[in-house]
């Protein structure tokens, strides 16, 4: 989570869940809210001198709050100002850890159209996405042309996608696709679904193996996995036959590697040491 205030993360995401998202309704708009938190992004993330001031800790919060509402209330509904309002009057250490929450805040309110198992599913999609545009250079090329307009990024990914993907699946990839702030394609795919397993207080697990898991395999893996990190675990399986047997799991910054190419490997860096 880089050097973002935690503290003022969950103050902010708390007001989200108490004041937006908490009407018997919340599902029906919460896309629509998310899209307007990441024009807000955007809009923060072109101006360099208004973001800097709105970050700056020594202006009064009551006046971040104002000028916010001053330059969006014609443009956003009265949910969405609420969430900027509150943004804007955290503590952070950086324009960029603001803008941050901001786009953390249109993910969350994005999820909030998604609910119980569902939420898998979302996570699955933004996985399998992320592994079709790997494996497929002349899709990914076609989604990242340089000099191509955002509505025309967004229409050919609603191309590709409608009918066969959940709306939350469908604004999360469209984002990342139109407007990836400074990440690759594949970089932002996997923030996004990093981000909606924080949301739904879990880990996110690659798997790699040569071979599909059963049910049975995968619920015993998560099972293990639970208890050793002390939180639900959501798997990305991939089918890479390369490993040629067992498993090599990454759970953020740690990988375990059983791969049998791994073993292997291991004993041809201990041989040329």
């Amino acid at each position: 989570m880089r050097g973002i205030s935690r503290t003022s993360l969950a103050e902010v995401t708390r007001r989200l869940d108490e004041n937006v998202l908490a009407s018997a309704d919340a599902g029906q708009f919460a896309v629509s809210l998310g899209g307007e938190l990441f024009e807000v992004v955007a809009l923060l993330g072109g101006e360099h001198s208004l973001r800097r001031w709105l970050a700056d800790q020594s202006n009064p919060a009551e006046a971040k709050t104002a000028l916010a509402g001053q330059l969006l209330e014609t443009k956003v509904s009265p949910s969405t100002l609420i969430v900027v309002g509150d943004v804007v009057q955290q503590d952070w250490s950086s324009a960029a850890d603001m803008v941050e929450a901001v786009e953390r805040m249109g993910v969350y309110a994005t999820v909030a159209s998604v609910e119980g198992t569902r939420l898998d599913e979302l996570e699955d999609e933004l996985f399998r996405f992320q592994r079709i545009v790997v494996a497929q250079p002349e899709l990914r090329a076609a989604l990242t042309r340089d000099g191509v307009a955002a509505e025309h990024l967004r229409s050919l990914v609603e191309s590709l996608l409608a009918d066969k993907v959940n709306a939350a699946t469908l604004a999360l990839v469209s984002e990342a696709v139109a407007r990836p702030r400074g990440r690759t394609l594949e970089q932002a795919l996997e923030h996004f679904g990093q981000l909606v397993a924080e949301r739904a207080q879990r880990y996110i697990a690659v798997v790699r193996a040569a071979h599909a898991l059963s049910e049975a395999q995968q619920e015993r893996l998560r099972a293990v996995l639970t208890r050793k990190y002390g939180r639900d675990i959501h798997l990305n399986i991939e089918i890479v036959p390369e490993v040629l047997g067992g498993l090599s799991i990454q759970v953020g910054d740690e990988v375990i590697d059983d791969t049998i190419a791994g073993r292997i490997a291991e004993v041809q860096r201990r041989l040329a040491g």
